[in-house]
């Protein structure tokens, strides 16, 4: 008996849909596809005019004509100028005025925001945030009539306990402390909810375990809140160090840069470029500026960096 073997059937080959070869085609291409208005916005608005202003500070252009290119004149004339490192020597003693003041008051309402048993927490969160979003000239002008010499309220309270009269915004010594008051009082609020936020991330049972074993409120947060939220405080040093050296509108509206320079801050003197017309030194003057602050974050960052 003999097997037979049935024909093998050979099936005819199908096309494969339009639509089917094409999808892997479309699933590659769509996440750059969402991206692309990002890319676009952010090459416009920030890489061009980024890569604009470092061609523009090896010039010599007054906005109008022909820029002369002239290698690095600029930045030699303002790395030799004792205007520059005025500014940037104000703004130092600015920082320091402010931002290791800032980080110990934020730090101490933030746990204080923290605690579960402080009433009202929503309100004084609320409080403190509207400094911060309270539009800035409306703050220095406020501050300017507080502070005047002759009829401001602060020298009104002092008459009235028998002291002299203090020139607030008119002396060398006192108008950079009354400058960093005023940056002070409009971001500590910012900062507070900063910090708040790294609290909030810290596990509870870190606290109850340092409580059994005997540890002090002030040793918990000196040797638990601290270190477990280095990250946050090194973003808020970094943060407030570049609001501090970028400061214009402050001493714009309340000083005027003065009184005898004073409080002509970085940012300040590069806003006179600007005034002057000498675009190509305020082009340089801003990636100097860009490299300083650059390198002190990342000297911060190196410092506070956290160590798992």
């Amino acid at each position: 008996m003999t097997a037979t073997i049935a024909p093998r059937t050979v099936r005819p080959a199908t096309r494969p849909k339009r639509g089917a070869a094409r999808f892997p085609l479309r699933r590659r291409l769509a996440p750059y596809v969402f991206v692309l208005p990002f890319v676009a916005v952010f090459g416009t608005f920030s890489v061009y005019p980024m890569l604009f202003t470092l061609r523009l500070s090896f010039t010599n252009w007054r906005g109008s004509g022909s820029a002369e290119w002239v290698g690095l004149d600029n930045y030699s004339y303002l790395l030799s100028n004792p205007g520059f490192w005025s500014s940037m020597s104000n703004s130092g003693v600015l920082w320091l005025l402010i931002v290791p003041v800032q980080l110990v008051i934020a730090l101490l309402v933030a746990v204080l925001l923290d605690n579960a048993k402080t009433r009202f927490r929503s309100f004084y969160r609320t409080a403190f945030i509207v400094p911060f979003v309270t539009p800035l000239v409306a703050i220095a002008q406020i501050w300017v009539v507080l502070f005047d010499q002759n009829y401001g309220a602060i020298n009104g309270a002092l008459g009235l306990v028998g002291l002299p009269d203090i020139g607030w915004l008119t002396t060398s010594e006192w108008a950079k402390p009354t400058l960093a008051l005023l940056f002070l009082w409009k971001t500590t609020g910012f900062i507070v909810i900063i910090l708040l936020s790294g609290l909030q991330a810290i596990d509870g049972n870190v606290y109850e375990a340092a409580a059994l074993d005997g540890a002090s409120r002030r040793r918990q947060l000196w040797s638990i809140t601290v270190p477990l939220i280095r990250r946050t405080i090194m973003f808020a040093v970094v943060l407030q160090t570049l609001a501090v050296f970028q400061m214009f509108a402050e001493p714009y509206v309340v000083t005027q840069g003065g009184p005898y320079n004073s409080t002509t801050t970085a940012g300040y003197y590069l806003y006179n470029h600007i005034t002057r017309g000498d675009l190509g030194t305020g082009a340089a003057n801003s990636f100097l500026l860009v490299i300083f602050v650059m390198a002190l974050s990342l000297v911060f960052v190196r410092l506070l960096r956290a160590k798992d």
